[in-house]
């Protein structure tokens, strides 16, 4: 496929409004936040809750093991009768053999062995399993050369969990690990947090998607395969809805159908300019839309409300990618993870010495592109800013493992100066 690299327009220019009119990013932060919407907790197979968080206390009903089982090969035996074998060996008739999963109970008498295979329960009065390197392996009379203590190699009733134990907490982030102890303790279903449903929008008569080629004017449609691909990541059941024209009909019907299937709706190119108030005022009659400038950058023209029936939190986006997915970093994600029911819905802040200077728009948080790295001689965090401050380029993004943040007070830093820099995903 052939055809034109798209292009952007960046943000207008400081002096279209006055810095009075911005809004702080952590008083929009906390608008946001205020409008999580979680879904309901619904019970699941276990096989499906990876990924998910926990939204109950899972108590053990049974031990964890549910009885005394050897932990390795050997012989099932009374401590006490082989406590010399360090000194001189010591020979005991080997009585029988218990098999893993072996359902007959059996009773061990003074100065007798059991052969027991890993997992085996142990017979009445045996305390101690003999590993078979500790002898000869003999299979009718075993001479024993190192003793063992009670309870040696032996997986004792409860010692992993005990009967009313927490085996997985209320929002817990269930993994394999949790997998594998909830079918432990026999739970074949497990109540969760669903992922919150996000629908992604791209608005623009100037849009075509990938599998066609752009005519003059045209130029692909970045933002819902970008937009969507950051809400799959910050763990969302993610559906996206593609190129929706600017006709009013067509956008407010496809929008209102997707409040009523998702917690999170987001509409990229609907800020900024004649195009979006059109879209603001389309969307106006599902509830309220409020278009202010946040005082960051790039994004700082932008929509937020809570439509239809439910409120459900709806963004409008700036066109240019790379706004948009500063914007989405910024405020949805951390809005999707509070969703989830994540206790921490923030990603890592750490600071680190910028080895390059950076200029900021005035009277904005800026939020930079940059490159993390770690000096191995002392440990402390290096931080390489990447391209310009331009708000189009998205292949700086793409190169970036973390954002630069700089206060509004500030519009330039210095190289060897102390930053804030906030962790983004890692390639593998």
């Amino acid at each position: 496929m052939t055809g034109p690299e798209p292009t952007y327009a960046t943000e207008k220019p400081d002096a279209t409004e006055p810095a009075t009119e911005f809004r702080p990013v952590d008083r929009q932060l906390s608008l946001v936040l205020d409008a999580a919407v979680r879904p309901r907790p619904v019970r699941v197979a276990i096989s499906e809750a990876q990924g998910l968080l926990c939204a109950e206390e899972v108590v053990a009903e049974d031990a964890l093991p549910g009885f005394d089982q050897a932990a390795v090969d050997g012989y099932a035996v009374r401590s006490v009768d082989v406590r010399t074998a360090g000194e001189e060996p010591v020979q005991l008739p080997v009585v029988g053999e218990i098999p893993a999963g072996s359902r007959q109970p059996r009773r061990l008498q003074p100065g007798q062995a059991v052969r027991v295979a890993t997992g085996a329960p142990l017979p009445t009065l045996a305390d101690a399993v003999v590993p078979t390197a500790y002898s000869d392996g003999h299979q009718a009379r075993v001479t024993v050369h190192q003793g063992v203590p009670s309870a040696g190699y032996v997986r004792r009733t409860g010692e992993d969990v005990q009967i009313g134990d927490v085996a997985v907490r209320q929002g817990d982030t269930i993994g394999s690990a949790q997998v594998g102890l909830l079918a432990a303790v026999g739970r074949s279903k497990v109540l969760v947090y669903p992922r919150p449903r996000v629908s992604v929008v791209s608005v623009g008569d100037e849009l075509v998607d990938i599998d066609r080629t752009p005519s003059v004017g045209q130029v692909y449609d970045v933002n819902s395969y970008a937009l969507a691909a950051a809400a799959r990541d910050a763990g969302a059941e993610v559906s996206r809805v593609g190129i929706v024209p600017s006709d009013a009909r067509k956008l407010r019907e496809t929008v209102e159908g997707r409040l009523l299937m998702s917690e999170v709706v987001v509409v990229a190119g609907g800020a900024g300019g004649n195009a979006g108030e059109e879209v603001r005022a389309t969307l106006s009659d599902l509830g309220r839309i409020d278009m202010t400038r946040v005082a960051m950058h790039p994004g700082s023209v932008q929509g937020f409300g809570r439509l239809g029936p439910d409120s459900v939190p709806t963004f409008l986006l700036p066109a240019n990618p790379m706004s948009a997915l500063v914007v989405f970093e910024v405020l949805i994600r951390p809005l999707i993870r509070l969703a989830r029911g994540t206790r921490n819905p923030h990603r890592r802040v750490v600071g680190a010495r910028l080895l390059s200077p950076i200029t900021s728009a005035a009277g904005r948080k800026g939020f930079l592109r940059g490159q993390l790295l770690r000096d191995e001689s002392n440990g402390e965090y290096l931080v390489q800013p990447l391209g310009t401050s331009g708000a189009h380029l998205l292949a700086s993004l793409a190169e970036a493992n973390c954002l630069i943040t700089v206060e509004e007070e500030l519009t330039e830093v210095a190289a060897g100066e102390q930053v804030n820099v906030t962790f983004l995903a890692q390639r593998a």
